[in-house]
């Protein structure tokens, strides 16, 4: 059966550029980022790799543990690092796991047959604490990923996983919220203190709770 969004993320123990990892463990108490790409030594991942590395310091600052994979081996890995910093102006500062034999990629149906029997495609799992998967996406190979999405993806699951409230279009960490349709008007008077507008019964907007302190604390209750 496929992998499905609520389903506990595939545990394995692999080699990474790293050292040997088991995922679960390597997880720990924190939110991860797998994020699978074609082939060592092509373009489009180059770039993306790059650019990850530059940014890894806004996934630390939200407690988020990133980590790449290909089917290529290790020493592979480690070899075109040295082009990336080359090439992107930074080093890498994450791991990427080795997978020729595809069995993490088989895991995570990160292989697609009409496109290859052998490379995966550019899948992203965005996992959380309690080991459960929180986001898929799935780029084609001519794509390169929006990484600074990822990010806001990553801000909006963290804010609704604290607080009774949803992410409207376009959202980012600061902007304007909507109040959970489950929530009644009474619950939500005692936990957004702030009030809200409600262009709609079903649409109740409000600041976003945890950039107000009394706010977040009557939020979070």
């Amino acid at each position: 059966m496929a992998l499905r969004l609520g389903d506990t993320a595939p545990d394995f123990t692999a080699d990474t550029t790293d050292g040997p990892i088991r995922f679960h463990e390597w997880i720990g108490d924190s939110w991860a980022v797998l994020f699978s790409h074609p082939k060592d030594f092509t373009p489009v991942c180059t770039t993306e790799l790059g650019y990850v590395a530059k940014c890894k310091p806004e996934f630390d600052s939200r407690g988020v543990k990133v980590i790449g994979l290909s089917v290529d081996k290790t020493d592979s890995h480690s070899k075109w690092a040295e082009d990336i910093k080359e090439t992107q102006g930074t080093a890498l500062n994450f791991p990427i796991i080795a997978d020729p034999d595809h069995k993490i990629s088989e895991l995570y149906d990160m292989i697609h047959p009409e496109i290859s029997d052998v490379f995966t495609v550019r899948s992203v799992f965005v996992i959380g604490p309690d080991k459960k998967v929180k986001l898929m996406i799935t780029y084609p190979a001519s794509t390169g990923r929006n990484f600074d999405e990822i990010l806001r993806v990553i801000d909006s699951l963290q804010l609704t996983a604290q607080y009774s409230v949803a992410t409207p279009v376009n959202w980012k960490d600061g902007e304007d919220v909507i109040i959970v349709p489950s929530l009644s008007d009474e619950a939500a008077k005692e936990k957004f203190p702030a009030g809200w507008k409600a262009p709609k019964p079903y649409l109740r907007i409000t600041p976003q709770p945890n950039k107000s302190k009394d706010a977040a604390a009557k939020s979070a209750q």
